[in-house]
């Protein structure tokens, strides 16, 4: 089951008081205050897991509170600090705050930490308030309130290659076909209702991956179908393969519809590159060598079908080649991420 939004609830642990205690021993009547300070409460703390896919597991566990820190004692003694409790979540989660909408992190490579509530500080104990005129203070100060949010975390995948389309152009045909992926494949519109991902060999070091989504229909942007739901996902593709039916009767208001879909969601869907191909070519017979309709900029990848496997290598080299072109970092390898650790956060090994 893919699951990609979630709202959790997070607590940091509280910090221990100070102690008043005062140092009593034979001979030494009024030794004077010892009382020790507090343990710091745990911070709550998400970290990326490269072995997680989806959110499926904040189904079914929506509150995370981490230890408070144990009190103070006598002969200066500190009490124990809470551990930190780590919440691993997939790589692609952002982190937003509930209540006011705001993103917090970014979290993309594999180990990325950050910290959604810091643990309260620990009180101190009365030793530290004796002065010269003040040489038996019975104050203590209390432990602070760990922080407490109401999160929501969204998941986008990480893929280089996002195919998108109408429902039953062949995109889930196409990955079953370049990759080890086995989508649903059926002859009706939206037999995909999540999106999947697959690895696509090109060459020999050669290789990327490619999210298929589920197909968008006109209003999408607004919610229309599955659109609001799944185009998130292809805000991190780094190039859109857009599919257009060779059976449609007006292939050019397709490509339209489809840019404008996205470009309602997001301006920056349209200013990435972009490779246009006529799918499901084996239901055709004649057809022209350029494409059918004005491509605005994006790059033609020929008639192909998922089915026959034809033109499928020309199109794969091209797509390759644009996302070389689209930056330095090779497909499929390390991704730049975002995250990290909270100003402040305790660095203590996770439990």
């Amino acid at each position: 089951m893919f699951v990609d939004r979630a709202s959790i609830m997070v607590v940091a642990g509280s910090g221990g008081s100070g102690s008043v205690s005062f140092r009593r021993e034979k001979y030494v009547p009024k030794g004077g205050p010892d009382g020790g300070d507090g343990g710091s409460g745990g911070s709550v703390i998400l970290t990326v897991d490269p072995h997680l896919r989806t959110l499926l597991d904040f189904q079914f566990r929506a509150s995370f509170k981490a230890p408070s820190g144990a009190h103070g004692s006598g002969n200066k003694k500190s009490g124990r600090s809470g551990e930190d409790l780590i919440v691993p979540v997939p790589p692609g989660t952002l982190v937003m705050d509930e209540e006011t909408g705001a993103e917090l992190a970014d979290l993309v490579q594999a180990g990325a930490r950050f910290v959604v509530a810091k643990g309260g500080r620990g009180g101190r104990g009365n030793a530290h308030f004796a002065t010269p005129t003040r040489q038996a203070p019975r104050k203590a100060e209390p432990g602070k309130q760990g922080e407490e949010r109401k999160l929501l975390l969204e998941l986008r995948l990480i893929a280089d290659v996002g195919v998108v389309g109408f429902p039953n152009v062949g995109k889930s045909t196409l990955l079953a076909r370049v990759s080890a992926a086995r989508p649903k494949i059926a002859d009706y519109p939206f037999t995909t209702l999540e999106p999947h991902l697959g690895l696509v060999q090109v060459r020999e070091g050669q290789s990327f991956v490619m999210a298929d989504i589920p197909g968008l229909i006109e209003g999408a942007h607004q919610g229309k179908g599955l659109g609001l739901d799944f185009l998130r996902h292809i805000r991190r593709t780094r190039t859109i393969l857009m599919l257009i039916d060779s059976d449609s009767p007006d292939p050019g208001r397709d490509y339209e519809t489809l840019l404008r879909e996205l470009g309602s969601y997001s301006e920056d869907l349209t200013r990435k590159p972009m490779v246009v191909a006529m799918s499901r070519a084996d239901l055709r017979g004649e057809r022209e060598e350029e494409p059918p309709f004005p491509l605005d900029g994006a790059k033609w990848g020929g008639w192909i079908s998922g089915v026959t496997g034809e033109g499928l290598d020309p199109l794969l080299a091209l797509v390759w080649d644009v996302l070389i072109g689209a930056g330095a970092q090779a497909p499929a390898e390390g991704r730049v991420g975002g995250g990290g650790d909270a100003a402040g956060a305790k660095e203590r090994e996770p439990w």
